[in-house]
């Protein structure tokens, strides 16, 4: 017999994989991308003679396939990308949403807004240039994030001939570096489990191993990009994290038909919500009971990530916007001192002292900077201690003092309840984007691991 676990697992299986493309410049990013996009038959006929007709004004015979995500100005008068570019394509197995993210250091915000939410990362090396600096941050930046998997595409592998001893050394040196980052996928005494890194060798300009198999390098016996895009698993366990509720809005219609509904909507952020389960409102520490759960009009028993569902409560207790709502036995803590590693994304500088908003799922508070432990130079993954401020693009830890507890998750144990932004109060511009928490896993092995 089915059990309840597994009906809800079934239903709520995905899908959707989301991925972003990362890389130094000129590695071949967004021709990565228009070649996938191209291939998988996933580009409209307009877009396609719009590329053509781009690629023929600038006297190439063949079309310039990079166009297809580089819709900026400035991209295309430079040839590099510059914005993230989202596109969004499906095959018979698999629906896709990819973020091609910029490859200079003075956009690598850009590339932590698209890696964010990624399931999967694709790091491109050029098989001429192998690990530069660049490949080190981005790899860096896929492990802070806790990215689940990593693609390191080797491409341009047409420019060495395609030979198999260039791209073995390249992914030699590449998964030694990883191996430091502690990154999550990773088994016991830091040695990588095959599910994190796939090094495949590609030409994203001649279409090798890109979605079709390679003629030209019959050495390799592994997927092709696409193949494994569509194949890599995509775990979404939801049983294996506590139940997290961020209330968004209180309903009570206070109507004829339902004079004493008072119900709290919002979206389950994490696990499992059941009737009948114990309860506790945070900040305030309160305690109820779950009586019921509406979702889509009706009563249901059970609910799960990312559900939006309203929760009655069996207790008429002070709950509004902002408030979390967690099982008793797994609540988080809360805390007014916030620990954590954050990607500075405003052009504006954030100093020790400064007064900010922190946004934390649907709660918004005043806080101020204490401290600003350590930057990270993400070329050797070490520390500078006490920089005393952060401009953009830095990551760095800091030490935020909030007006009111909050109740933060690990960003290691969960990216959505273990995330916050910090705001500008004056104009509400984006400051710096958050992780609560250790920067990178523990490492027994040491190296990058034990620098946070």
């Amino acid at each position: 017999m089915t059990s309840t676990t597994e009906q809800f697992a079934d239903l709520s299986a995905t899908t959707l994989l989301r991925f972003a493309t990362a890389g130094s410049v000129d590695d071949g990013k967004s021709t990565l991308v228009g070649r996938l996009l191209h291939d998988s038959k996933s580009v409209l006929t307009d877009q396609m003679e719009a590329v053509q007709a781009v690629s023929a004004q600038r006297g190439q015979e063949a079309p310039d396939l990079a166009l297809l995500t580089d819709g900026l100005r400035a991209e295309r008068e430079q040839g590099i990308t510059i914005d993230v570019a989202y596109r969004y394509f499906a095959t018979a197995r698999r629906r896709f949403i990819l973020a091609d993210t910029p490859g200079h250091v003075q956009y690598t915000r850009n590339m932590v807004t698209g890696a964010s939410t990624a399931d999967l990362a694709v790091v491109l090396v050029d098989a001429r240039n192998g690990v530069i600096e660049q490949t080190r941050r981005h790899a860096a930046v896929a492990a802070l994030l806790r990215v689940p998997h990593v693609v390191l595409a080797v491409n341009k592998m047409d420019l060495v001939g395609y030979r198999e001893t260039v791209f073995a050394s390249i992914a030699q040196e590449f998964t030694a570096y990883a191996t430091g980052l502690g990154v999550p996928g990773w088994g016991s005494g830091g040695r990588p489990q095959e599910e994190w890194c796939t090094a495949i060798p590609i030409s994203a300009l001649a279409g090798d191993n890109v979605v079709e198999p390679s003629a030209n390098m019959d050495w390799y016996g592994g997927p092709t990009v696409l193949e494994h895009l569509e194949t890599v698993p995509v775990s979404h366990d939801l049983t294996a994290c506590p139940a997290r509720f961020p209330v968004q809005y209180v309903i009570r219609p206070q109507s004829a038909e339902h004079p004493d509904y008072r119900g709290y909507a919002g979206q389950i952020a994490s696990g499992v919500l059941r009737v009948g389960e114990p309860v506790t409102v945070l900040p305030s520490g309160r305690t109820s009971t779950v009586v019921g759960i509406d979702a889509l009009g009706e009563s249901v028993d059970i609910a799960w990530a990312p559900q939006s569902v309203t929760l009655r409560l069996a207790d008429d207790i002070d709950i509004s916007r902002g408030d979390l709502i967690a099982p008793t036995a797994s609540a988080p803590a809360t805390t007014q001192d916030v620990e954590a590693t954050v990607c500075h994304v405003a052009d504006q500088p954030l100093a020790v002292g400064a007064r900010v908003l922190i946004k934390h799922t649907t709660r918004t508070v005043k806080a101020i900077v204490k401290e600003i432990p350590s930057r990270l130079t993400l070329d050797d993954l070490s520390q500078h201690p006490d920089p005393g401020q952060l401009v953009a693009n830095d990551i760095g830890r800091v030490v935020v003092r909030t007006a009111e507890p909050l109740a933060l998750d690990a960003y290691a144990d969960s990216r959505r309840t273990g995330s916050f932004l910090l705001i500008d109060p004056a104009d509400g511009t984006t400051l710096a984007a958050g992780m609560a928490g250790e920067s990178f896993a523990p490492n027994p092995g040491g190296g990058a691991g034990a620098l946070s």
